[in-house]
């Protein structure tokens, strides 16, 4: 089993977000993703634009936050990008950070209870899998026992959303909890917070220890400066728990390139 690797970026300019395509691609990473939220630009015509000057690289937003729109607007945006992609759209999606509650209330559409969310996450990759064509891989963004049961259930691949100082032990109960849940195999996902002593910016309102507390706290997100050691455990990891993606985020990409030549 191959470790893959995606980019989590975020478009400055037209001119500035081409050349990142561009580049992740030639760097050898799989998939380029972005955000979803009011401060950042709509993640569908982004990547598709992406998709426009890649021929292998993958697009996925990471994650859709499903209270953000209904489930056939979402399909409609999905199904335009899968075509303009020739097939190279990935479905990333949530029920949403706290925050993008007040986000959906600002694009008229209700928040709902965490029940609620949820059951818009399904009836959205439902609708989804029945009317896109061909229908994307499903990668499902989940944390709490309920959601994570979900994703096992109906996800293809599950991110886990964890916390800056959740260790590895958590991270196993996790999977545990997924796997649990499903009845066929499911990829894992995991997202860096830091390589060394370098932070990546913390998504939301999220406050971050230091590198030495994430260390000594055993941060499953923050790798190791030291090349060599970061794949020993990126390996061992996907030997130990079958997580086959690492998602790197942009402000990382230069700490990150020697792991990722290692590696390639």
């Amino acid at each position: 089993m191959t470790i893959r690797f995606g980019t989590m970026q975020a478009p400055r300019s037209a001119a500035d977000w081409l050349e990142t395509a561009r580049t992740a691609e030639r760097q050898g990473y799989h998939t380029i993703l972005m955000p979803d939220t009011l401060r950042t630009a709509s993640p569908f015509p982004a990547l598709a634009a992406a998709a426009a000057v890649t021929t292998t690289l993958r697009v996925r937003p990471n994650v859709i936050a499903a209270p953000l729109r209904t489930a056939a607007a979402t399909v409609r945006e999905i199904a335009a990008l899968q075509q303009l992609s020739d097939g190279r759209f990935e479905l990333g999606i949530g029920i949403g950070r706290p925050d993008a509650l007040q986000e959906a209330e600002k694009l008229g559409r209700p928040g709902g209870s965490a029940s609620q969310r949820r059951a818009d996450l399904i009836e959205t990759v439902t609708a989804v899998r029945a009317e896109v064509d061909p229908a994307p891989p499903v990668m499902i963004a989940a944390s709490g026992p309920r959601m994570l049961a979900a994703a096992g259930r109906i996800a293809d691949r599950v991110l886990f959303a964890l916390y800056p100082t959740a260790t590895e032990n958590d991270l196993a109960q996790m999977i545990a909890t997924v796997r649990e849940n499903a009845d066929r195999p499911v990829a894992f996902t995991t997202q860096l917070i830091g390589i060394g002593d370098q932070l990546a910016p913390p998504p939301g309102n999220w406050q971050v220890p230091p590198p030495a507390e994430l260390r000594e706290a055993g941060s499953v997100a923050l790798l190791p400066a030291d090349p060599a050691e970061a794949v020993a455990i990126l390996e061992r990891r996907r030997d130990t728990y079958g997580i086959d993606e690492v998602i790197v985020p942009g402000a990382l990409a230069e700490a990150f390139q020697p792991i990722l030549d290692r590696l390639r």
